[in-house]
C-alpha cells in the first residue's frame, strides 16, 4: 500500500538509499518519505547504522608447531555521514572483514610460541584492529573494538598437556610416567588436514621435567634425613633403656648381698636370670597362639639332651 501511495517508511538507526532511474540520488533518514515511483524513483536498499558483531574462528599454527583455533569478535558499524559510500563500495561486509582477520591472525600467531599466544592475546587483538581500521576506513566503516575471546589448542595437544599437568601435580605419578608423556607429546598429533605433524616439546615441558626431578631429589634427601634422625633417636632410647636395666640389676644385687649374708654377686645374678627365664616362659604360655619355644642351639646341646634324658630315666628306675 505504501508503494501504491508513493510513501516509504525508514526504521530508526537505519537509512535508505534512494535512486532515480538507477542512479544514486539521496540518503533517506528514519521516518516517512515520498517516493514517486512513476518519476523513476526507487529504493536501492537499506543500510543499518547499528553496531554489528562478527565472530570469526581461525585455525593457525604457532612457532612451536602447535595448531590452535583463535576466536575473534569484531564490532563494527557504518558511518552515518558516509552511508552512500558504505552502501555502494562494499557488497559483503562480513566476508571482507573475515578475510582481513584471517590474514592478520595467520601472519602474527606463527611468530609466537603457544604460551606467548595466550600471554599476548591483547597485542594480537590490537594488531587485528589496526589492520581492519586501515582497510575498512576506505569503505567508510568504523571498527569499534576487536577482541580475541578464545584460544583453543588442537584437541590432541590439549589432552597431552592436561595429562602432563596431571602427572606433575599428581602425588602418585612417577618420574618415568612423566617422561613417557613428554615423549608421546613430542611425536603425536594429527592435524585437521589428515597428515602427521611432528611436534617439538615446548620449552616449558623441559622446565617442568627439571622441576619434577629437583622435587624428587629434595623428597629423597628429606626422607633420608628423617630416617637418619629417627634411627639416631631410637638408638638413644635403646641405650637409655639398657642403662636403666643395668642400674636396676646393680641396685638389686647390692641390696640382696647386704640383706642376705653369705651370698655373692654371682649367686644373685643366677637367681635373677632364673627369675627372668620363668617370667619369659609365663608370657609365652599366656599367649594362646604363641609358637615360640626356647631350646639350646649350641654344638653341645645334643649331649646335654642325652644327659638329661638318661638321668631322668635312671631316677625313674630307682623310684
Amino acid at each position: 500500500m505504501g508503494n501504491l501511495l508513493c510513501c516509504v517508511q525508514v526504521e530508526q538507526s537505519t537509512v535508505a538509499i534512494k535512486e532515480r532511474f538507477g542512479r544514486f540520488e539521496d540518503v533517506l533518514e528514519p521516518g516517512c518519505h515520498c517516493l514517486p515511483w512513476f518519476l523513476g524513483s526507487q529504493l536501492a536498499g537499506h543500510l543499518s547504522l547499528r553496531l554489528h558483531q562478527l565472530d570469526v574462528r581461525c585455525e593457525t599454527k604457532t612457532k612451536d608447531n602447535v595448531f590452535v583455533n583463535v576466536d575473534a569478535s569484531i564490532q563494527y558499524r557504518a558511518l552515518a555521514d558516509k552511508a552512500s559510500d558504505a552502501f555502494y563500495k562494499l557488497s559483503n561486509t562480513r566476508t571482507q572483514i573475515q578475510a582481513y582477520v584471517f590474514d592478520v591472525i595467520r601472519a602474527s600467531v606463527p611468530k609466537l610460541n603457544v604460551d606467548d599466544v595466550f600471554e599476548q592475546k591483547n597485542e594480537s587483538a590490537k594488531a587485528v584492529e589496526e589492520e581492519l581500521e586501515k582497510a575498512m576506513s576506505a569503505y567508510w566503516y568504523e571498527i569499534v573494538q576487536t577482541l580475541i575471546v578464545d584460544i583453543e589448542p588442537d584437541e590432541h595437544v590439549k589432552r597431552a598437556m592436561n595429562e602432563i599437568n596431571a602427572g606433575i601435580h599428581g602425588s602418585s605419578c612417577s618420574l618415568d610416567f612423566f617422561f613417557k608423556l613428554i615423549r608421546v607429546y613430542n611425536m603425536i598429533l594429527m592435524s585437521s588436514f589428515g597428515h602427521l605433524v611432528i611436534i617439538l616439546a615446548p620449552a616449558r615441558l623441559r622446565v617442568a621435567a627439571k622441576e619434577k626431578a629437583e622435587a624428587e631429589k629434595i623428597l629423597q634427601i628429606k626422607r633420608a634425613e628423617g630416617e637418619a634422625e629417627s634411627k639416631y633417636l631410637s638408638g638413644l632410647g635403646i641405650a637409655r633403656q639398657r642403662q636403666a636395666i643395668v642400674d636396676g640389676l646393680r641396685d638389686s644385687v647390692l641390696g640382696f648381698s647386704v640383706n642376705v649374708p653369705g651370698t655373692s654377686a654371682k649367686d644373685v645374678m643366677d637367681m635373677v636370670l632364673v627369675t627372668q627365664y620363668f617370667d619369659t616362659m609365663k608370657e609365652i604360655g599366656a599367649a594362646s597362639k604363641s609358637s615360640a619355644v626356647f631350646i639350646p642351639h649350641g654344638p653341645g646341646a645334643v649331649r646335654d639332651f642325652d644327659t638329661q634324658i638318661r638321668d631322668g630315666l635312671l631316677q625313674a628306675a630307682h623310684q
